[in-house]
């Protein structure tokens, strides 16, 4: 048996070397964002300020009902190239969070099934400004890491939904009507959907004891394992898990753009709940919601299907559903893409009012 003192070092040793850990992260996450999204946006949000635009829409604008190879890999090419980056930075930062991260400090934080660790989920996603396809490697390292179904789905569709750039951008190219919509649904779907999807996951598997939660580093086998081994195990297993499937469904929703979003039926109750159910399945790179909407209100297409777009395509999407599949029960993901699909039909019913 070790003596007290003894025991009390190791204990400072091991709380110096987890906050050490935790700063390293942090300053990698400050490093990583600020080139990819912070200055970029800034100079984003210059253009739309004066412009009152940020481009033209991803989507190819045919809509001839059918399955075209040249529009999956047009649309293939236009998207990864417009995310690349934010979709390396997803995958480096979600392994760094399970090697770097203590998993006894994360599961304190953010382990319960509580409003308050969802809040503090949903909170910490807004610096991201990541698509949902880029914050999925994240929500799936922290679910890995023993952090809430609630707070980890708060952090991924918080992302993309509570985008502060986007926000922005929003309010200079469409109106502050389209932003304060998109901000009270943005709301309740970043933070009541996810606190309400925790009474679907499994109690006893999500409820982790603490001896679950001793860190990989802390035991004997791991220990011995170097860091640069540890991390790259992390990062080939994460990418494994994310990329095909992330590049396949891409490739077919590409190919199906002209069937998904149905542009002949503009306006009405039923457009609004055909365009919110294409949304959510829909992939976009981040703000890329703003110029497809505006681009179908040029064709005519109703403020009510263009106000249901504007939560459920940058909310979730289905390659990004598939992305943490193995991450959350089904029952909880089935929930989150039915819950914003009807928080797209909310939405498209006040914008039908509003707008």
């Amino acid at each position: 048996m070790q003596p007290a003192h003894s025991l009390k070092l190791n204990d400072q040793r091991s709380t110096v070397k987890a906050a050490v850990m935790i700063m390293v992260f942090v300053l990698i996450v400050i490093a990583g964002l600020t080139y990819v999204k912070w200055w970029p946006y800034y100079h984003k949000a210059l253009t739309a300020a004066t412009a009152h635009s940020i481009g033209s829409s991803i989507l190819s604008g045919a809509n001839d009902g059918t399955w075209s190879w040249s529009s999956a890999w047009s649309y293939a090419e236009k998207y990864f190239k417009a995310i690349w980056k934010a979709a390396v930075l997803g995958i480096l930062l979600g392994s760094l969070v399970q090697v770097l991260l203590p998993a006894g400090w994360l599961h304190k934080v953010l382990g319960k099934a509580s409003m308050r660790s969802t809040l503090l989920g949903g909170a910490a996603s807004i610096p991201g400004m990541m698509c949902s396809c880029c914050a999925a490697p994240i929500a799936a390292s922290l679910r890995k890491k023993n952090v809430s179904v609630g707070a980890s789905l708060a952090f991924w569709i918080g992302n993309p939904v509570l985008n502060p750039a986007t926000l922005i951008f929003m309010t200079f190219v469409l109106s502050w009507k389209f932003t304060l919509i998109r901000v009270l649904f943005g709301v309740l779907l970043t933070f009541g959907v996810s606190y309400w999807a925790n009474r679907f996951a499994d109690r006893n598997a999500d409820a982790v004891t603490e001896t679950k939660v001793l860190e990989p580093e802390m035991m004997p086998e791991q220990q011995q394992k170097p860091f640069l081994l540890r991390w790259l195990r992390a990062l080939g297993s994460l990418a494994l898990q994310v990329i095909p499937a992330y590049i396949i469904t891409v490739l077919l929703l590409g190919g199906l753009q002209g069937l998904i979003f149905p542009t002949s039926m503009s306006t009405g109750f039923i457009a609004i709940i055909l365009f919110a159910a294409a949304g959510m399945l829909f992939v976009i790179p981040t703000a890329a919601e703003i110029p497809i909407i505006q681009s179908f209100l040029a064709l005519g297409v109703g403020a009510g299907p263009a106000a249901a777009l504007l939560l459920t395509l940058p909310a979730v999407s289905l390659p990004s559903l598939f992305m943490v599949a193995k991450s959350f029960p089904k029952k909880v993901l089935l929930f989150v893409a039915l819950s914003v699909i009807g928080v797209g039909i909310l939405s498209g019913i006040v914008g039908s009012l509003l707008l």
